[in-house]
């Protein structure tokens, strides 16, 4: 099933940082001057300006985080920090505007959009000056500026404040979208994510009356989709849109499969009227957005073909682009801030072509903060600080921002610190959270938002939903006339027996109910979890589901830390091992970056592989990496029977597969890429294709591995580097219990036929 990510390519660590040894280091600030700015300090130290020392001043003001200090921009100290923050609120506007971090055509872009008139009135500001108008000003004054603010500004004055300062900012902006409350102060609003393991149309839509049940769900229902193929996006949006309609949302809530914004414009092109609003993730350089297949002019025209009513939905995070090899030497927050001024940007594109004003575009972004893991940041008080930051920025960008309070499971984050970190971030208001039956993504394995959590947000903070849905939970019953849950709250059987009503079904209340209650246990059958009740209070998880989930996090954290055993290698057929740069797991899940290259020993091996083919070089070779979960290829019944099957479609298809196959100890995604450059870059003209089997995150229970698919000619293998996740297609959910390996197999080759 074919999965191009989340926001990134794959869900198996697929992120990883491609130049931590390189590039790692911290900087030292001393002998700050009374009053100098950044850039007589860079003038004074350097003897005359130097880019590389202006990005590591900026990048020291802001708070520790891991992915900062692999770019070689983190603060050594926090004296030095102090000194780079003193600085920087030394600096005026202009300063920063006039002297881009890094330039490329995103950033004349944003830089082309942010209002002149506007800048003309702040930008002799100093930064110190712009954060206390922040802070003191109303958001009319504040909203009388910002569109004045270059992303670099924007990225550059969050890290002048405290966090209470950013809450405080925070809480007093709100950008809502057009004729409702979402992202108006008061409301916090929630995104349903019915993921499948397998797409199945029952798991999804059974998920989406889970969170109708406790009056969750108001701005987007958006399912990440395994098979983001043309025939099963179409399949999976119209399971959205059945629900939608039928139930008379189409002007409340819109639908989504996150697939690749290319691929939803081809399911509206073959199906007009199956997708609401589109999706894409968004990086914040233009060399990171080639890795998802992006470019500004792409992006561009499809903002000015969302003339709807539901336009743009986008999304960020925090080390996307360092972590895929693209930092350029500035840090993760001004990173972050360019993806909000490219969406700022595209807003500004879909308002001129539907002929109205900015805050008339139903866009929104989704800041996916902690997906990617310990290599950006570690520590829940660090997540903390990523959302409150990109809350900020999106607000002073004039977004609505929502956020994916989240963390993987090689994060030293658990399952109950993430409420904890919801309830330090409520206050600063974002527009929106994540919903899921459980804190833990069936399908994506990593742990966010559950729907109790919205329960629990509403109670304590006394924050609303979105009037219009909030009324259709009225009407469902879910929720009685004085906003109190009534008897059906937390049962999605009642939700389904509702739906089915809306849909015209006259059988008894007791036979469709019946009914419900049975796909329920269907869902739960297939490894996917569903809220269902509550515990002593109605924001607590119901037990025995509690404890399965507490149960799903201890078996991800013994997943995460296995390793193939000398047995194992030794049972697949002519196995030839080899090792990665990580001298350990410890190393691998500690420094990612080292886990895609290949250890000289092993660059060697596949030379006299590659060798030993001479002008006969297969069609096929097969890569095997433990990834993030080695048991996901130990399992009984997962490895043997896909590549049992491989070899058979292989066959039958006219390719031929290498005899040999290559097993990789401590292997990312990337080494992969790597082991074609060494094996095919001198074998003739004929494309030649790499598949990687590899252990996807642990967390679902299914340990479920992946395959990425690489296919080009030997010219393309033979320049380093130039075969990335763009170049790749993936197939994911592979397990006993999930994409069945024999089934995965057929599909890799029909995928190696048409690449």
């Amino acid at each position: 099933m074919l999965q191009k990510g989340k926001f990134v390519a794959g869900i198996t660590g697929a992120l990883v940082m491609t130049f931590l040894a390189s590039m790692a280091g911290a900087v030292t600030i001393g002998g700050v001057k009374p009053g100098e700015d950044v850039m007589q300090y860079v003038n004074r130290t350097k003897g005359k300006f130097d880019q590389t020392t202006y990005q590591q001043v900026i990048g020291a003001a802001n708070a520790f985080k891991e992915g900062d200090e692999g770019l070689g921009v983190a603060a050594d100290t926090e004296a030095d920090r102090v000194n780079a923050r003193k600085l920087l609120a030394n600096t005026k506007i202009k300063d920063i505007f006039e002297n881009p971090l890094f330039v490329d055509g995103q950033e004349e872009l944003i830089r082309k959009t942010t209002d002149k008139a506007k800048y003309n009135k702040i930008k002799n500001m100093t930064m110190g000056e712009l954060k206390n108008f922040l802070l003191t000003k109303s958001e009319a004054d504040i909203k009388a500026i910002m569109g004045g603010l270059h992303s670099d500004v924007i990225g550059s004055v969050v890290k002048l404040m405290s966090n209470d300062e950013l809450i405080r900012v925070g809480s007093k902006i709100f950008n809502p979208l057009p004729g409702s409350k979402i992202g108006a102060k008061g409301y916090i609003g929630a995104r349903i994510q019915p993921n499948s393991p397998t797409d199945n149309k029952e798991d999804i839509q059974m998920q989406v009356f889970d969170g109708f049940s406790y009056g969750v769900g108001d701005i987007i229902i958006g399912t990440n989709p395994v098979d983001s193929q043309l025939e099963a996006t179409l399949r999976v949006e119209n399971a959205l849109k059945e629900i939608v309609t039928a139930f008379g949302l189409e002007k409340t809530i819109p639908w989504c499969v996150l697939s690749h914004i290319d691929g939803q414009a081809a399911a509206e092109k073959e199906e007009p009227g199956s997708t609401a609003i589109w999706f894409q993730s968004l990086a914040g350089t233009e060399s990171a957005n080639k890795t998802f297949d992006l470019t500004i002019q792409k992006m561009i025209d499809y903002a000015k073909m969302r003339t709807g009513p539901y336009s743009l939905y986008f999304e960020t995070g925090q080390g996307a682009d360092y972590t895929n090899g693209h930092g350029h030497g500035f840090d993760m927050v001004v990173h972050e801030s360019r993806k909000y001024g490219f969406s700022r940007a595209l807003k500004q594109v879909t308002a001129k072509a539907k002929g109205v004003t900015e805050d008339q575009v139903w866009l929104h972004v989704n800041d996916v903060a902690g997906f990617i893991g310990p290599e950006v940041f570690k520590t829940r008080e660090q997540l903390v600080r990523c959302c409150l930051e990109d809350i900020v920025m999106g607000k002073l960008h004039g977004l609505v921002l929502g956020l994916d309070i989240c963390s993987t499971l090689h994060m030293p984050v658990t399952l109950d610190d993430l409420a904890w970190c919801q309830d330090q971030i409520a206050p600063a208001n974002p527009a929106y959270l994540m919903a899921l039956p459980t804190r833990n993504d069936p399908m994506l394995s990593y742990l966010t938002t559950g729907f109790q959590d919205h329960v629990r947000i509403r109670e304590k903070f006394g924050f609303k939903v979105n009037d219009a849905m909030w009324d259709f939970y009225k009407k469902i019953e879910v929720i009685d006339a004085n906003g109190k849950p009534t008897k059906h709250f937390g049962d999605p059987a009642w939700v389904y027996y509702k739906f089915r009503q809306a849909k015209g079904d006259k059988r008894s209340f007791k036979e469709i109910y019946a009914e419900g209650q049975k796909k329920i246990a269907n869902v739960r059958g297939r490894g996917v979890d569903l809220a269902v009740g509550y515990g002593e209070n109605i924001w607590d998880l119901e037990p025995v589901t509690n404890k399965r989930i507490h149960d799903l996090y201890d078996d991800a954290k013994i997943s995460l830390w296995a390793e193939f055993t000398p047995e194992f290698i030794d049972s697949i057929p002519n196995a030839v091992s080899i090792k990665s740069k990580a001298h350990d797991r410890e190393n691998y899940i500690s420094a990612p970056g080292t886990g895609e290259e290949l250890s000289a020993s092993a660059v060697a091996t596949l030379d006299k592989l590659a060798a030993s083919w001479g002008n006969k070089a297969p069609d096929v070779q097969v890569v095997i990496s433990d990834g993030l979960n080695a048991k996901a290829i130990m399992d009984d019944g997962h490895l043997m029977p896909y590549l049992k099957e491989l070899k058979k479609q292989c066959k039958k298809a006219g390719l031929t597969l290498s005899d040999k196959n290559i097993v990789v100890t401590g292997g990312r995604v990337r080494a992969g890429y790597k082991a074609g450059e060494t094996l095919f870059s001198k074998v003739g003209s004929k494309a030649k294709a790499v598949v990687h089997i590899i252990g996807e995150r642990p967390g679902s229970g299914h340990h479920a591995f992946s395959a990425y698919l690489v296919k080009v000619k030997p010219s393309t293998w033979a320049k380093t580097g130039s075969v990335d996740h763009d170049s790749s297609k993936v197939l994911s959910g592979i397990s006993d219990t999930g994409l069945v390996p024999a089934e995965a197999a057929r599909q890799t080759v029909k995928l190696l036929m048409e690449m």
